[in-house]
């Protein structure tokens, strides 16, 4: 194996400890792996004072250029008191640190849990603080980060597991059906004039906490231009009356900061069928590093490619219904 099938090869818990210190910091030398895959994030102890969080980029994956503008929109939005958590300002303001060809970074540390989606009290709070984030989002365009797109997404994911993973007796049903997919997202994404901003990109549960009433969302790695709604579907699940009641709720607290644009409804599938694409394409671009068949075990058998088949067609099926619609 070569240093891009094991990056983190060499990334060890002396190293860890070592690149914290480097910073400033005397650890206590107790660390704890958290749940990251792409990364590799830790807990790591410090003398007399609260453990910090240190996130080791994975090698090759963003140029410094963009690991800066994740962190300086970071910052955008924390100075304008919204609740992110930005990387700590070492001298000069530096962010992105640099130890034995390891590039990082250092968080002070939140706690919390996922916010409960079957409470619309939540929902629209969350709405008001997305609203919060795209009012600077939209300030200003990101220059080196990338747009979320089709082609990103779907047609390099489904080009990619065609070449080298799909199972030669499902390669057809496989490779028709994403063209297919193909086709109607781009119908959808041409039907209406869209807006892109900077975004979160990424806001599943694991990336908010929510504590004693205060909630945080944390992790901008996956922070990229793309439509407002990127940030607000997957806030939704359950029946469409379910995510009816939730994207109504959802934009009643966020048009209290920025203005949603209902046109934007026609995405909500489309982004879900990007994501389901995407991930599985990164799975299997990540396959050679030994941490993901690992925690994937389930990944590139036949009965998940049958499996995930059965999902791209079902979502085929829905992107051909009526967008959700406001009250």
């Amino acid at each position: 194996m070569n240093t891009n099938d094991t990056p983190y090869e060499k990334l060890t818990p002396e190293l860890v400890i070592n690149a914290v210190e480097s910073a400033g910091y005397l650890s206590d030398l107790r660390i704890v792996a958290l749940n990251s895959y792409e990364n590799r994030v830790y807990q790591v102890g410090i003398e007399d004072s609260e453990p910090v969080i240190v996130k080791f980029y994975r090698p090759q994956r963003w140029t410094d250029q963009q690991i800066l503008e994740e962190h300086q929109f970071c910052h955008e939005l924390y100075d304008a008191g919204i609740a992110v958590v930005p990387p700590v300002q070492h001298d000069q303001h530096q962010t992105l640190l640099n130890y034995q060809g390891f590039r990082f970074a250092i968080y002070k540390r939140y706690g919390g849990h996922a916010p409960e989606l079957d409470n619309l009290d939540s929902i629209h709070r969350l709405g008001r603080l997305v609203g919060r984030i795209h009012a600077i989002g939209a300030k200003h365009e990101f220059v080196a980060r990338p747009t979320l797109d089709v082609e990103t997404f779907a047609v390099q994911s489904y080009q990619y597991i065609s070449e080298h993973f799909i199972p030669s007796d499902l390669s057809t049903a496989y490779t028709t059906l994403c063209e297919d997919l193909v086709a109607q997202l781009d119908a959808r994404f041409n039907a209406i004039e869209i807006t892109t901003i900077r975004t979160h990109g990424d806001c599943h549960l694991g990336n908010i906490l929510w504590r004693d009433g205060n909630v945080h969302f944390v992790d901008l790695d996956d922070c990229r231009m793309a439509p407002a709604i990127q940030d607000l579907w997957m806030f939704m699940s359950g029946d469409r009356q379910a995510q009816t009641a939730q994207i109504n709720e959802l934009v009643e607290g966020y048009n209290q900061f920025y203005t949603f644009f209902p046109q934007e409804l026609h995405l909500v599938e489309a982004m879900r069928t990007l994501r389901i694409m995407h991930y599985s394409a990164w799975l299997a671009r990540r396959w050679s590093d030994p941490a993901f068949p690992r925690n994937f075990p389930w990944f590139n058998s036949q009965r998940y490619w049958s499996e995930h088949i059965l999902e791209l067609r079902e979502q085929l099926a829905l992107l051909n219904e009526p967008p959700l619609e406001l009250f």
